[in-house]
């Protein structure tokens, strides 16, 4: 088993975001958007990431929560292996980073792709990509405006788990 707790996530909020893939409209490619809720999103973006989404707006309307960075749990010596970096100090936080602080260092980790994974449904027992309440609570939020994008980037969608050293950036 490979997991991470999310720390990091933006939203992209369906035809009026000009920065979220369903702006462009409903296509093939995104059609995952539309929901049902709850289900994987991927895209491949500059030709060398994946990046995870979730569909999270009511079956009918576009929007999706993009994972953003996971602070790495369990497998980690698989996922170091995926990202080629068997060499990790998997005791030290600086190197823990490299796992999975980023949304195509964590699709590389966890071995998401186009392929395999797009339209899972994440809330499903029987489905291998999962996302799972693990009963941990914070006590702060940081809300910021979305970073990567050039479109709508002002926007204050970008969600952080204060103090967490495995956000993408602070």
């Amino acid at each position: 088993m490979l997991a991470g707790r999310i720390v990091e996530a933006e939203a992209y909020l369906g035809a009026d975001d000009l920065a979220a893939h369903s702006a462009a409209g409903r296509t093939q490619r995104n059609a995952v958007l539309w929901g049902p809720p709850g289900h994987a999103y991927i895209y491949f973006i500059y030709g060398v990431h994946y990046c995870l989404n979730v569909s999270c707006l009511p079956n009918g309307e576009a929007g999706c929560i993009l994972i953003r960075a996971l602070e790495p749990v369990a497998g980690l010596s698989e996922m170091a292996a995926a990202r080629g970096l068997s060499d990790l100090d998997l005791t030290a936080t600086r190197d823990l980073r490299k796992l999975a602080s980023g949304p195509g260092r964590l699709c590389e980790a966890l071995g998401i792709t186009r392929q395999r994974d797009n339209g899972k449904n994440m809330t499903s027992a029987r489905s291998d990509l999962q996302i799972l309440d693990d009963g941990f609570g914070t006590e702060k939020v940081i809300v910021s405006p979305r970073i990567g994008i050039t479109k709508a980037a002002e926007l204050p969608l970008r969600y952080m788990v204060s103090g967490n050293s495995f956000v993408s950036r602070k």
